[in-house]
């Protein structure tokens, strides 16, 4: 049985609201999900099922979109994606830390970078459904301009890291 990653937008940052992990752990589960497991509160879990990663995806934004009243948004990685996202991470010199990987919902547009603005020295790399960012003096008090982030979530590459280890010892080790 495929193992999926899910990843929240905006739950427990701000914007979309509260949402223990809990709660994503039962709504999971009440989806039929099996072997679920959440990772931190920001809306990441990982699980088991046999339908396709959209299914997944757009069954469980429903599910929450009940409880929160909006949609916060779901980004779905399978156990092979996350392994392929760590093994590709660009910027090599970056800590861990300040390289953040942002969850599209769908594949970022060729000239999706064209409108950055880095006044820090920020860089970027499009990747498919994913685009990452460096951010040599943290995310926080960051002033990058990049509008095709805005759909999208993120990690920074420890907790891609840690989420992959997740997903490859539910898929390895039963």
């Amino acid at each position: 049985m495929p193992v999926y990653c899910a990843l929240l937008r905006a739950v427990n940052v701000g914007g979309t609201g509260s949402l223990p992990m809990a709660e994503l752990k039962a709504i999971c589960e009440g989806l039929g999900f099996s072997d679920v497991k959440t990772y931190i509160q920001s809306g990441n879990v990982v699980f088991r099922s046999d339908e396709a990663e959209k299914t997944v995806g757009e069954r469980l934004d429903e599910a929450l979109s009940k409880m929160m009243g909006k949609r916060p948004g779901v980004m779905v990685r399978s156990r092979k994606e996350l392994d392929g996202i760590v093994d590709d991470a660009p910027f090599p010199d970056a800590k861990p830390n300040f390289l953040l990987v942002y969850f599209l919902p769908e594949k970022a547009a060729g000239d999706a970078l064209e409108k950055m603005v880095a006044p820090d020295g920020e860089e970027a790399k499009l990747a498919g459904r994913e685009i990452y960012v460096h951010y040599p003096n943290g995310s926080g008090r960051s002033k990058l301009k990049l509008p095709a982030l805005k759909p999208g979530t993120s990690r920074n590459l420890n907790t891609v890291r840690k989420l992959a280890e997740m997903a490859a010892a539910l898929e390895d080790g039963g």
